[in-house]
């Protein structure tokens, strides 16, 4: 590439016998024919260079190719990230679903039972992760909780009419991105569990192990005992009593002492403890155990069986101690 052709002279010579013209013929081409190899052997010399140049032309990038190559970039992007996407949708659901089953699940307040702690459409979120670590609720804990059955038996579910809508709200709920609307869970707060005596007598104040609770978070106006007084009750172990701080609108565990249970809550049934108002924004709070159930004497009837217990090994273990005393003093005389 770049080396130049020269092409062949063409034409006829003289006759042999015209002599002088056929040499004078000769000496006016040679020069001609010199300059002609001269022109050659410039091209000869300066081809390479020629076809370098010309090579470093056609090899080079112009502001054209450039911006070809950039949209292709462009477009293989694009391309990309449409592709991805539903990729890292599915990742997202799958976190989402991960979470909600094993972590924190969001909850809406459906009813005034609870207020003034919480009020209605509020969204809780719900510690689901430490019961898995065998952690059960403790006294004064906001809990979630699937009805232990008939509760809610006669509560209306709020779905939509609308199929499509309706359908939307079941994948997110099915995900946790949004409360479920037909699940029939109950929120409440635990004033005893099992092992603990519960009453509530006249106007109150309620009593566990004895002890009165000063209830600053029931609604005002309410009395600690509502509409419901009740006689003292012993919670089974593994139960918990409920009762929702709105006392005269609450069907809690106080209207339910003729089911099965005598109106406790099985710790299986309970779905985590509610930590967080979360929405909306300006309802955002943390729901603390009360200071009240931190009274002292208030879990007194628990170690009641392992004192008895210690008592009576130590007992048992006394004439064993004697006789490695005796033994010792023996052993020292001799």
């Amino acid at each position: 590439m770049g080396d130049l052709v020269i092409g062949a002279r063409s034409g006829a010579g003289e006759p042999e016998g015209s002599g002088g013209r056929a040499a004078r013929s000769a000496e006016s081409t040679a020069p001609s024919a010199s300059a002609e190899d001269a022109t050659a052997q410039s091209a000869d010399e300066h081809g390479d260079g020629a076809g370098d140049a010309s090579e470093d032309t056609g090899g080079g990038t112009t502001p054209t190719d450039e911006a070809e190559e950039q949209s292709g970039r462009t477009e293989r992007k694009q391309r990309s990230f449409w592709k991805e996407l539903p990729i890292l949708i599915g990742i997202a659901l799958v976190l989402a679903l991960v979470i909600k089953t094993f972590f924190v699940q969001a909850f809406s307040i459906p009813s005034e039972s609870m207020q003034n702690t919480l009020q209605v459409g509020d969204r809780v979120l719900v510690d689901k992760l430490t019961p898995w670590f065998g952690a059960e609720p403790e006294r004064g804990e906001v809990v979630v909780f699937h009805d232990p059955g008939g509760w809610l038996a006669d509560e209306p579910t709020n779905e939509s009419s609308n199929s499509f809508v309706r359908g939307i709200q079941e994948v997110l709920s099915f995900v946790g991105l949004m409360p479920s609307d037909n699940e029939k869970d109950l929120i409440k707060r635990v004033i005893a569990i099992g092992g603990d005596t519960v009453e509530c007598e006249g106007e109150g104040p309620v009593k566990v192990n004895g002890i009165a609770l000063d209830e600053p978070y029931v609604f005002p106006g309410n009395t600690p005992c509502g509409t419901k007084p009740f006689a003292p009750v012993k919670v089974p172990e593994n139960s918990i009593w409920v009762m929702g701080d709105h006392r005269a609108d609450s069907l809690d565990s106080r209207f339910h002492m003729d089911q099965p249970g005598g109106g406790t809550v099985p710790v299986d049934e309970v779905i985590g403890r509610a930590f967080v108002v979360a929405w909306p924004i300006d309802h955002w709070s943390t729901l603390p155990v009360p200071a009240t159930f931190d009274q002292k004497g208030l879990a007194s009837a628990a170690p009641v069986v392992p004192a008895a217990a210690g008592a009576v090994g130590a007992v048992a273990l006394l004439p064993l101690v004697r006789r490695l005393r005796n033994r010792a003093e023996r052993d020292k005389r001799s």
